[in-house]
């Protein structure tokens, strides 16, 4: 899941004087610093600060609403059919993208 926009880190390098962005993997991002002939990682300080700064991205977004309109759902059965099966496959798709919205730090 990407949990940064990229024109968030695009932005953010144009403002700082970083040059040359380059995503190697979903969430990785690399780009030459102010007079540097080497590639460096984005810090993850920084990345931490444009996250706070702007929030969810679309994907986070998605998968957040999905997860409480399925607990819904799933309450609302479990109710009316008297078997607890539909919040134990919400509870299991919750976990799911609650895992999916952590932020690896490395």
């Amino acid at each position: 899941m990407k949990h940064y926009h990229e024109q968030w880190i695009e932005d953010w390098c144009q403002e700082n004087g970083w040059t040359d962005l380059y995503i190697e993997r979903c969430n990785n991002y690399w780009a030459f610093p102010p007079g540097a002939v080497m590639p460096e990682p984005i810090p993850q300080q920084v990345l931490r600060f444009i996250k706070t700064e702007k929030g969810m991205t679309f994907e986070e977004r998605f998968w957040s609403i999905s997860a409480i309109v399925g607990t819904i759902a799933a309450v609302i059965s479990t109710y009316l059919f008297k078997c607890p099966m539909p919040m134990i496959v919400a509870f299991a798709f919750d976990a799911i993208t609650a895992a999916r919205l952590e932020i690896e730090d490395m």
